[in-house]
């Protein structure tokens, strides 16, 4: 991965394989969305969105990986081998693969603090036993507010002595994502280049827990989207995505992204099995 590649040129783009597949996007809307995480109460929807079917080419990202960065484009990749055993086991994951993450993250960005508060297992064939299924609309995790509270409320819970500090300087909040069984046939996911966004295409909504309500943004169809994936992704390779940033400098801060159902995908291909994380990336300047 690079930091200070040139931005990827239209020729470059162009010659890159691709498929053709549907994307969901929001439809715009006069009210806010609101997106339930539970079973509502009785005459309350599920999520008030409408979401519309767009065709779009989803460019496949190998040939350009070590040219992606998360400071342009929003996403990045790496070769990465987890001394994880079992992604399912909750322990497991937070004593083994919280730890490899915020080291990697650190390598990858050079961040002077990496601090990992979350995660989802995703397999729709584990959903009793707690897993998630894979997310097919357009979106990403975290809005210009929501970064901002989410990440002082991490540091409230973790007891850090220097959260005002910290939050005074430049930081991120980004998705540490990867297969944990087979390579990924069905349900892969594509990533949105960060710079072909317009903040008009941005829509804050609520997303509604139990216990709290969090902010995450939807998005609105623009034909400038420029979408990427990474074919038969392995378990021993994982994606960076960035879901905010506090710098306002024109780095990325944004890169929306959504499962999608592949075309060349075989008919009796596994559930996608894998693991998403979320993490604060503190800067040093």
């Amino acid at each position: 991965m690079s930091l200070s590649s040139p931005i990827l040129s239209k020729p470059v783009l162009e010659d890159l394989p691709y498929v053709e597949a549907v994307l969901n996007y929001l439809t715009p809307m006069a009210e806010k969305p609101v997106n339930y995480t539970y079973e509502p109460p009785p005459g309350v929807p599920r999520q008030n969105g409408v979401y519309e079917a767009h065709k779009l080419p989803i460019r496949n990202a190998r040939a350009i990986a070590q040219d992606l960065s998360l400071e342009r484009e929003g996403f990045a990749y790496a070769a990465h081998k987890s001394a994880v055993r079992d992604f399912y086991d909750e322990d497991e994951v937070r004593r083994v693969y919280y730890p490899e993450a915020e080291k990697l993250l650190a390598d990858v960005t050079g961040a002077k603090k990496v601090l990992v508060f979350d995660h989802n297992v995703r397999n729709i064939e584990r959903a009793k036993q707690g897993a998630k299924e894979p997310v097919k609309r357009v979106h990403n995790d975290f809005t210009a507010k929501s970064g901002y509270s989410r990440a002082r409320a991490v540091l409230t819970a973790f007891g850090t002595d220097d959260a005002d500090e910290l939050l005074q300087h430049r930081f991120s909040v980004v998705n540490v994502w990867r297969p944990i069984a087979k390579p990924v046939q069905e349900s892969p996911l594509a990533v949105c280049d960060a710079q072909s966004i317009a903040p008009q295409d941005l829509v804050a909504g609520d997303l509604v827990y139990r216990d709290r309500v969090g902010e995450t943004y939807a998005i609105t169809y623009n034909p400038t989207h420029r979408w990427f994936y990474f074919p038969q992704l392995q378990p021993n390779e994982a994606l960076f995505i960035k879901c905010f940033d506090s710098a306002e400098d024109g780095r990325a801060r944004f890169a929306a992204h959504t499962a999608f159902d592949d075309p060349t995908s075989p008919p009796d291909a596994p559930p996608r099995q894998s693991i998403e994380l979320r993490a604060l990336v503190f800067y040093a300047n």
